[in-house]
């Protein structure tokens, strides 16, 4: 990927793409697309899509009308098949920038509303891989290189709110973070093991209902005290036989955009109101009570004033993430670095569209001090490439669910393998975080 001259080799020249319909983890269609070298090397990558989503992402583009109850791709499918293969057969698929901007330029809209990001992005990522696998590497090797040596430390939700679960729980997710640990197993092995645990505490507190389980595989019980969700995740971090100030810690996705109220300026969360400065001063004794280590969208998402308050009244002891008011969009971005709104990133190809766009949003984010997290979305597939990505660019944290339902673990797995295959491969553990709890 960050080759900067090219010897040409017929081998790596995009021979065929072609997209079809398949089923995410919701049941809603996306966009697959297969892209085959003239070596025969094949990428197949799916579009993901999101429940909370920013207003600033690239746009999907979907059917409307009865079929899938508006939600079909048959439009994203045709403009891969009759608008961007045409376009893209015969470049040499190594030239990720070239590819991507060529694409860009042929939608020629600012949120690649015309192509559509889903037809866009699945395309980006299949064209990827097939040039990975026609030189023979594995897509963190193709990106990343000899440095490409170390594994994410894993942020799992295991109790879902907000839009991601049908309770009373305004917070989208609590999640669990085993970053006490020397190696990636030993982290899953904790993470699973308090999940199961968890499970028991819920089902024995709340009843068999209890232990429903929202769009990422955490469980969505009648919660609605944010309070009472982080002391079940204490007790369950104990019960596993684990240290929650140490061993597996804390992070949270307030996703509080889906709680503010903008005609009154106030986040209604528990059912009172609070001003910026109020749930600021709610976060801090959260912090102070618990082992939180990240914060995500803590605030609304076009306030940047408020996140570089925040920031600096926090940012010293968590990481202050970034999803909805960035949305993986450079400009974006740029303009929270020069606010210094945050200190750290979620970073989703799907918001911005393309795999080289996104790999700007992580070179930046290395540049400018920003901790990076690749993330997954609700609506997902068993597509893998989230998993090499966060290898390939050491981004050193990764948010791809709870240890639960085949589209989740399969990056899970896919990162056990990756593992497995490297000579020396590194945990960062709580070295990826500002501090210990």
């Amino acid at each position: 990927m960050y080759i900067t001259s090219y010897i040409y080799d017929e081998s790596f020249a995009i021979k065929d793409i072609k997209a079809r319909m398949i089923l995410d983890s919701r049941g809603n269609p996306t966009v697959q697309v297969k892209t085959v070298t003239e070596g025969l090397g094949v990428g197949i990558a799916n579009a993901p899509s999101g429940a909370s989503t920013g207003i600033h992402e690239a746009v999907e583009v979907r059917d409307g009308g009865k079929e899938f109850k508006g939600r079909g791709v048959s439009r994203a499918i045709e403009n891969v098949n009759k608008i961007i293969s045409p376009a893209l057969i015969g470049l040499d698929s190594r030239r990720q920038q070239l590819i991507d901007r060529k694409m860009i330029e042929i939608d020629g809209t600012p949120n690649k509303s015309r192509l559509g990001g889903n037809a866009i992005v699945a395309t980006s990522l299949s064209v990827a891989k097939a040039a990975a696998s026609t030189m023979g590497l594995p897509l963190y090797a193709y990106l990343g290189g000899y440095v490409a040596d170390t594994l994410p430390v894993p942020m799992l939700n295991i109790i879902n709110g907000g839009v991601h679960a049908g309770n009373k729980l305004d917070f989208q997710e609590f999640m669990i973070v085993p970053a006490g640990f020397s190696s990636f197993r030993d982290a899953i092995k904790a993470a699973v093991e308090v999940y199961f645990d968890l499970k028991k505490i819920l089902k024995e507190k709340y009843g068999p209902q209890a232990i429903n389980v929202g769009d990422e595989g955490g469980y969505a019980p009648p919660i609605e005290k944010v309070r009472d969700a982080l002391d079940i995740l204490i007790q369950a971090i104990k019960a596993a036989g684990y240290d929650p100030w140490n061993q597996v810690v804390i992070a949270l996705d307030v996703a509080s955009s889906q709680f503010y109220r903008e005609d009154k300026g106030v986040y209604v969360l528990e059912g009172s109101e609070y001003t910026r400065d109020q749930l600021i001063e709610f976060y801090e004794k959260l912090v102070n009570e618990y082992p939180i280590v990240s914060i995500e969208d803590p605030l609304q998402e076009e306030d940047f004033e408020g996140f570089a308050e925040i920031t600096k009244r926090l940012g010293s002891k968590v990481l202050i993430v970034g999803d909805d008011i960035f949305t993986t969009n450079p400009a974006r971005f740029r303009k929270g670095i020069d606010s210094k709104a945050g200190n750290a990133i979620l970073v989703k190809v799907n918001q911005v569209g393309t795999l080289s766009e996104t790999l700007e949003v992580v070179k930046t984010a290395f540049t400018n001090g920003y901790k990076t997290v690749i993330s997954h979305r609700s609506g997902e597939t068993e597509d893998t490439s989230i998993a090499d990505i966060a290898v390939g660019v050491c981004a050193g944290l990764i948010k791809t669910g709870a240890p639960a339902r085949g589209e989740r673990t399969a990056k899970y797995n896919r990162l056990l393998e990756i593992e497995e295959e490297l000579d020396n491969p590194r945990y960062p553990g709580f070295g990826v975080f500002l501090r210990k709890p």
